[in-house]
């Protein structure tokens, strides 16, 4: 027997030429690299097999056959090849070696008792490949649908949660909610839905990119959930929405106390980024619906119209669903599809207010305000429809437009000898993008209005939302030769230390330190201060909001530089401003 198992190990080859030969009509196609795997297969067997029938001992197949077995299982197992494709390639291969043992027995004379015990020695080579093969194959198998399983698990958590936030998304938090008020109908209970919006989060991503925006969002998340009960239900509806579902509520607490709790929770800055440098405060508008009967879909909208409320009444606060909000909302709506045509059909135009020189009382320049000429509403005002531009981002578009306008009106009364300068007011939403200094050149380049004819106001709030990025953009601004003046002066909180960062020319006292001067000690102090403050920075002032003889007094008295007010003019069409630019250049001459 030794002599026929050194015979079949130098015929190695020979076993794996016939054996590749055979599988290549077997009918299915395999890999190059599965091939080459079978072949090494092969290989190893032969020699594993032919040294144990030579006499080298049963443990000089161990290795080979554990070998072969793992690969034969791993190939079925990950479907490289079928299961009937390896198992077929082993007998293949068992065919060939017996064969080839056969003919090396004829040439050796081989006893056939000798023969039998070789091929029986074959025979339990296959059967320990084939017990190991599918141990392997198991094993393997059992991998695969664990991976599987999991990966299953993976992709239906993906499909109901927020891959930012890892909370519900909205077609789980949807589910929630009809189970939460099936419960509620059993049991005579009640569900409330509070949709949290966050306030200015645009703000977030455009002044400080998206990735610190979505740093903010995983924080909001985590803060919220820090706070909500764990029977109750938080989710991330997308964007900067936020839910949280609240069942069975104790007696004593109201959906209302659950929303203060969550607006306390947001009122701590967060620090963003990897060193926590970045320091960024944000609020929400928190809607609240309760439902027994509704479906989901209803209570989510009634939450929605309850948040549109709390904003429009000054964000950062919430407000409890009621009916009526919903013809409110369907109104806001219509204005805002109104807003979006408006530009399109030429339906704003622009009113110029005068400001005068207190100290020799002559005009010397106007601010552009804009109004909406609706064609069913009529003339709409500001108040109604500026906060509305500010929320959808038509505020942009609306304010080019202003500064193309205004510039375009200001050449021409300087064409006409008029020596003054015109004032236009920038929002928030245009000075958060670098696309307002690019506005104000084309504006001037378009007209041909002088740059130091142009002041740019900005109010002191929108100043300190973002100091950083406001300084930069207002530089760039000064350079272009434009002038910069604080409007709302005295509302914003500013500090000395801030206010000096700015290039600004001049403060706008608000109207509301002007009102009642003459009635108010503490007023005509205030005004003092304010006014000592621009001449101690070499700033100059206007008062806002002169309707008295008697604030004018005490303006002048005071040594303000500039003032405006229905006591000289109400804001003109550009006819009406016109006329009254002569009238009182007409006057001041005279004088």
């Amino acid at each position: 027997m030794r002599r026929l198992g050194e015979a079949v190990l130098a015929r190695a080859d020979e076993v794996l030429a016939e054996t590749v030969a055979r599988t290549q009509d077997s009918g299915e196609n395999v890999e190059p690299l599965v091939q080459q795997s079978f072949e090494r297969i092969c290989t190893n067997s032969t020699v594993a097999v032919s040294r144990w029938i030579a006499g080298h001992g049963l443990e000089v197949t161990h290795d080979s056959a554990r070998e072969t077995s793992r690969i034969f299982g791993e190939l079925a197992a990950r479907r490289a090849a079928s299961l009937q494709e390896v198992t077929r390639r082993m007998f293949w291969w068992r065919n060939v070696f017996a064969e080839v043992m056969r003919d090396a027995a004829v040439g050796l004379k081989t006893p056939q008792g000798v023969l039998r015990d070789a091929l029986d020695l074959l025979q339990l080579s296959v059967e320990f490949s084939l017990l190991r093969m599918c141990q392997c194959f198991e094993k393997e198998r059992q991998a695969t649908d664990q991976q599987l399983s999991r990966r299953e698990e993976e992709l239906a958590f993906m499909a109901t949660h927020d891959p930012l936030t890892d909370l519900p998304n909205r077609t789980l938090i949807v589910d929630r909610i009809e189970q939460m008020l099936a419960r509620a109908s059993r049991e005579g209970s009640s569900v409330a839905a509070l949709f949290i919006d966050l306030d200015n989060f645009k703000t977030i991503n455009d002044t400080l990119g998206h990735v610190a925006g979505d740093e903010l969002l995983k924080a909001v998340a985590a803060r919220l959930h820090g706070v909500v009960r764990e029977v109750d239900a938080l989710g991330r509806l997308g964007g900067d929405e936020f839910v949280v579902l609240v069942g069975d509520l104790p007696p004593d607490t109201a959906p209302t106390l659950v929303a203060e709790r969550l607006l306390e929770a947001l009122k701590q800055p967060f620090k963003l980024g990897a060193a926590g440098d970045t320091t960024v405060t944000i609020g929400a508008s928190v809607g609240i619906a309760v439902g027994d009967s509704a479906s989901a879909g209803t209570l989510l909208r009634d939450a929605d119209i309850a948040m549109y409320r709390a904003k429009l009444e000054g964000r950062n606060r919430y407000a409890l669903y009621e009916s009526a909000m919903q013809d409110a909302v369907q109104e806001r709506m219509r204005l805002e599809m109104d807003l979006r045509d408006a530009l399109v059909n030429d339906e704003f135009f622009l009113a110029y207010q005068p400001t005068l020189d207190l100290a020799r009382m002559r005009p010397t320049g106007v601010e552009a305000l804009i109004r909406w000429r609706h064609p069913e509403r009529g003339v709409v005002q500001p108040g109604d429809f500026i906060p509305l531009l500010e929320d959808t981002g038509l505020i942009c578009d609306v304010g080019r437009w202003v500064l193309a306008e205004s510039c375009h009106q200001g050449a021409q009364w300087l064409d006409a000898g008029y020596r003054i300068t015109m004032a236009v007011n920038v929002s928030g939403r245009q000075l958060d993008s670098d696309e307002l200094i690019a506005d104000i050149a084309a504006a001037l380049q378009a007209s041909g209005l002088p740059a130091e004819a142009l002041t740019i106001e900005i109010t002191e709030t929108t100043l300190m939302r973002d100091i950083e990025q406001t300084a930069k953009r207002l530089e760039a601004i000064k350079e272009l030769g434009v002038r910069i003046a604080i409007d709302d002066f005295g509302t914003g909180y500013s500090s000395l230390a801030h206010l000096q960062r700015f290039p600004v020319d001049a403060l706008k006292i608000d109207r509301s330190f002007v009102s009642g001067l003459s009635r108010n000690r503490e007023g005509e102090t205030l005004i003092q201060t304010l006014v000592q403050l621009g001449k101690a920075l070499s700033i100059e002032t206007f008062a806002e909001g002169i309707e008295q003889q008697e604030e004018l007094a005490l303006l002048r008295e005071q040594h303000c530089d500039h003032g405006q007010g229905f006591l000289f003019a109400k804001p003109l069409d550009p006819p009406a401003a016109e006329a009254f630019l002569r009238e009182w250049s007409a006057g001041a001459d005279g004088a």
